[in-house]
């Protein structure tokens, strides 16, 4: 039944594509908002206000409108810029869930959690305390207190060494760990900006589809008006002519 329904349904043919669709899935060109019929126009000239569009040509010129409203506002289209276009052009979803700690830590190499826990332990009360406390045992055995002859004799040229074996090692993994931590910041950087520009495009989109709505809207209404004027003229015309 639903097979007889669709071929016995009017046919009609997309004046941009040439794909023969059904009628109810098509659009005019005058059905369309302002600036996508423009767009439309420029690309085809040929195309009158009684033109019928398939919605794979009503998308395409959506997309064309979008990208020629970023590269006149933005610039050069970077490829962040054309992954939202896209989005927007098949409707996809661009936030995507954040991985956790566990989730994260899995692809991580072993020489990346290493760095992660030396600059974990390193930037933490619990290093300082521990450090100033070996200090202190190790001036302390050393100062002839405890040991009669210690091995690192003031003004303690093995703890020198030590510390700065420490100090040029630690730098490295820290910033090994601060460059990751950057890494992960720009991704969720990218991700947010991405949002927020197909938020922006989205939100422009509706706007100016409520914008025409309301035109079309009070262009009927005003269409309905004249008729009731062309009535009421009528309907006093009439009475006019029974008073005679």
């Amino acid at each position: 039944m639903e097979s007889t329904r669709a071929k016995s349904a009017p046919m009609g043919v997309c004046s941009v594509t040439g794909k023969t669709q059904p009628l109810a899935k098509m659009q005019t060109l005058r059905e369309l908002r302002p600036n996508i019929s423009q767009t439309l126009r420029n690309r085809h000239p040929e195309l009158a206000e009684d033109s019928l569009l398939c919605a794979e040509a009503v998308n395409a010129a959506r997309l064309e409108y979008v990208r020629h409203v970023l590269e006149t506002q933005v610039g050069d289209l970077t490829k962040l810029d054309e992954e939202v276009v896209e989005s927007l052009h098949k409707h996809e979803v661009l936030s995507e869930r954040p991985l956790s700690e566990m989730e994260e830590e899995q692809h991580l190499t072993f020489g990346q959690r290493l760095a992660d826990k030396i600059a974990d332990f390193g930037g933490s009360w619990s290093f300082i305390i521990s450090f100033c406390l070996f200090l202190l045992v190790w001036i302390v055995i050393n100062s002839g207190m405890l040991l009669k002859q210690p091995f690192d004799p003031y003004p303690f040229i093995l703890l020198n060494l030590m510390l700065s074996f420490l100090a040029s090692l630690q730098a490295p993994v820290i910033m090994m760990s601060q460059n990751r931590q950057e890494a992960r910041d720009r991704l969720h950087a990218e991700g947010d900006y991405k949002v927020n520009l197909k938020a922006e495009l989205e939100i422009r989109h509706l706007h100016e589809k409520m914008d025409y709505l309301l035109h079309q809207h009070t262009t009927k209404l005003m269409e309905v008006q004249q008729i009731q004027l062309d009535l009421l003229r009528e309907l006093a015309h009439a009475r006019t002519k029974a008073a005679k």
